[in-house]
């Protein structure tokens, strides 16, 4: 583009020189023959001699115009070669330009490497695994240090599986999570080798190694220690060699991951191991570690039957000490429904809320299950609890598997077919009791959703039966209170009458007591147990609803109304207060607003048959 410009330029000016060339020649012509006509009168000789001298000036500028065609074809080469030298010089700028730009980028990528490379060290928390020392005799029969650190590794990723926390979420663990490794001793510098310099110059992992030798007495004895890992010897028989690496495993775990292990405890049932090991290593952990242990104890003593309210005591303590561990928060909560202060544990959710800056926030989703649970915001708890089941080996993080909590929440949200597949695809683990039990829960309101009374009745009591061990009832607080309306419904009278005598105070309860007495027709005695139950916890929507649903049925379309209202300014995003608020609303003739309550009830229960039912007739209705 330059150079064709620059071209077209130089050829315009350097034809100047040729048109003024020719015409000068023209008009010496002319001159001549205007002279030697003019002399030719007076004197023929000067006539001749102009007529000659013109006739050389002629010649001598037909010699200049072929000297300035020969010129100017040079200076147009000489030109057009420097326009190309430019070109070469601007090209060569660039590329020096663009040379230096991408070493700039290479000196910064180098940069941003090792800073990264630096920081990652820095922050690094992992478990390295060395290649154990093993003498030639044991190494004769097959046995080698790769061999027994190998067995260690996969001991520690069993473990690591095994445990359902959320400690990882919160950054602490989080190098457990893939990061452990074996680690090979490599020849040459490398970058892994750089790597691993920086991370034992200014990480924090924790390399293990140890020794397996013969016993004195006969047998092995396996001897394990690392940096914050003090020394201990396991001795078992030659056979005993996977027990001895069982055991290295966890004694590497519990010292390296104290919460984790602690978890580890709980989630299969040892708890009183639980509650010896947190005793003896919360006074030396580091802080973050403590917190975390005090929970785990403070679960380790509900689950084993203890005091809730000493649980609630370090439970508290942990939150004081380090205020966003959100898992003190939610289990502030838990404990606070099974004492069956519902309304208290909904004002902890908003305490922690708040603590986290609002929500979404700092708490992780997961972290406001009870809060929820309380308020019926089924949707937000389903997302966190699919969530977390994802990011964790389709448990989750929690004391309960995921799957059974998940059919839950689907039952809340009237899908039965959703909860039934939760049911089917859960992961199995014979020790998560509270879940195994919440699997009989969901069973029985799936019965009761299809008519099926006498199954209904026989999973509800499988559950009852559960619930009375404290690790299935700390952790599924006045979920028995389902077990009164479903023998209610079983023409067991009786049965849902002893049932709520001893079942407690919880909103379900005394609500489910109202519907009873309704049913049997005392009418005032239901007014009363409804009252009771939103007294129990006023800023819950439940009773509401439940009074509401009530007082349509006797007619009272107008206290309805405003019950339903109650019970959707507590919990707006529960469809059921808002289907119930619709029906009323087509007794009362308004099929607008009607068809309004029944959109907005959709989406938070999309797949609620009858709400569908309901608003496709009044539809039709309209239409």
């Amino acid at each position: 583009m330059a150079e064709g410009l620059f071209g077209g330029i130089l050829g315009e000016e350097d034809a100047k020189p040729d048109i003024e060339a020719s015409d000068a020649l023209a008009g010496a012509e002319t001159f001549a023959s205007a002279v030697a006509a003019k002399l030719a009168g007076n004197d023929p000789e000067v006539a001749r001699k102009t007529v000659e001298f013109l006739s050389k000036q002629s010649q001598l500028l037909d010699t200049q115009n072929e000297h300035l065609k020969d010129e100017h074809a040079a200076r147009l080469h000489f030109l057009q070669g420097q326009a190309r030298e430019v070109d070469l010089r601007r090209f060569g700028l660039r590329l020096r330009v663009g040379f230096q730009l991408f070493l700039v980028l290479v000196a910064t990528a180098i940069g941003a490497g090792a800073v990264l490379m630096i920081r990652d060290a820095a922050t690094s928390r992992q478990v390295v695994v060395e290649p154990f020392r093993i003498p030639s005799t044991l190494a004769a029969h097959g046995i080698d240090g790769a061999i027994v650190a190998s067995g260690l590794l996969d001991e520690l990723g069993r473990l690591q599986d095994d445990t359902r926390s959320t400690s990882a979420a919160r950054g602490l663990t989080g190098a457990w999570s893939g990061s452990i490794k074996l680690d090979v001793p490599e020849t040459g510098i490398t970058l892994g080798e750089i790597s691993r310099l920086l991370r034992d110059r200014f990480g924090h992992d924790v390399h293990i190694d140890g020794d397996l030798v013969e016993a004195p007495a006969g047998g092995l004895s396996l001897t394990i220690r690392g940096n914050g890992v003090p020394p201990k010897t396991i001795e078992g028989s030659a056979a005993d060699l996977r027990k001895l690496t069982v055991a290295a495993a966890e004694y590497v775990y519990s010292k390296s991951q104290p919460g984790r292990w602690a978890s580890y405890l709980n989630t299969h049932g040892r708890y009183e191991e639980a509650i010896a090991f947190c005793k003896s290593t919360v006074g030396s952990a580091e802080p973050a570690e403590r917190a975390m242990l005090l929970t785990r104890w403070a679960v380790a003593i509900e689950s084993s039957g203890g005091s809730t309210r000493e649980g609630l005591g370090l439970e508290r303590a942990a939150a004081k000490l380090q205020p966003n561990l959100w898992t003190a928060h939610n289990n502030i909560q838990n404990d606070l429904m099974i004492l069956a202060d519902e309304e208290g544990a909904w004002k902890a959710g908003e305490a922690m809320r708040s603590v986290a800056g609002g929500r979404p926030g700092r708490a992780p989703e997961p972290m406001y299950q009870n809060w929820d649970y309380l308020t019926w915001n089924l949707k937000p708890w389903l997302e966190s609890t699919v969530a977390d089941a994802e990011a964790n080996a389709g448990a989750g993080s929690g004391v309960i598997s995921a799957g059974p909590n998940i059919a839950d929440i689907e039952m809340r949200l009237h899908d039965p077919e959703a909860a039934d597949l939760a049911l089917k695809t859960a992961k199995e683990d014979p020790d998560d009791l509270p879940g195994n039990a919440m699997i009989h829960h969901v069973r029985g309101r799936l019965a009761l959703e299809a008519g099926d009374f006498a199954t209904a009745v026989v999973e509800l009591d499988a559950f009852g039966i559960a619930y009375a061990n404290p690790a299935v009832g700390t952790n599924n607080p006045g979920y028995h209170c389902w077990i009164a309306p479903i023998e209610e419904a079983a023409r067991h009278p009786d049965k849902a009458d002893a049932f709520l005598k001893s079942a407690g105070t919880f909103v379900d309860c005394y609500r489910f007591r109202a519907d009873i007495l309704d049913g049997r027709s005392n009418w005032p005695g239901a007014q009363k147990a409804y009252a009771e139950a939103v007294a129990l916890a006023p800023d819950l929507p439940a009773a509401y609803y439940s009074w509401g649903v009530a007082l349509a049925k006797h007619g009272d379309l107008v206290g309805a109304e405003a019950k339903l209202i109650d019970a959707n300014k507590r919990g707006p995003h529960w469809a059921d207060p808002l289907k119930a608020w619709g029906d009323v609303l087509v007794k009362q003739g308004n099929m607008k607003a009607a068809l309004a309550k029944y959109d907005e009830a959709l989406k938070y229960a999309p797949n609620w048959k009858q709400l569908k039912e309901a608003r496709e007739a009044l539809a039709k209705q309209k239409s």
